[in-house]
């Protein structure tokens, strides 16, 4: 099974406020070890394939922000 970046990063998210959840809920020490260790791996995980993403685009630094154009005395 393949994912891409955006999937995986929101599959991390909730595995790592799961843990906050756990933690604070007083869960046994074993679970919550294994959710941040699980949780840790797939940060690393993420990382690598929201860095390796082939992503593209035509946008450069002259473009500024697309709902707030620069005004041209700024540039």
């Amino acid at each position: 099974m393949k994912l891409s970046a955006m999937p995986l990063l929101a599959i991390t998210t909730l595995v790592l406020i799961t843990v906050v959840i756990f933690s604070t809920l007083n869960f046994p020490f074993s679970w919550v070890f294994l959710l941040t260790t699980f949780g840790q791996v797939l940060l690393v995980i993420t990382v690598y394939k929201v860095l390796r993403d082939d992503y593209t685009t035509d946008k450069t630094f002259e473009d500024y922000y697309e709902d707030r154009p620069i005004r041209e005395e700024y540039r």
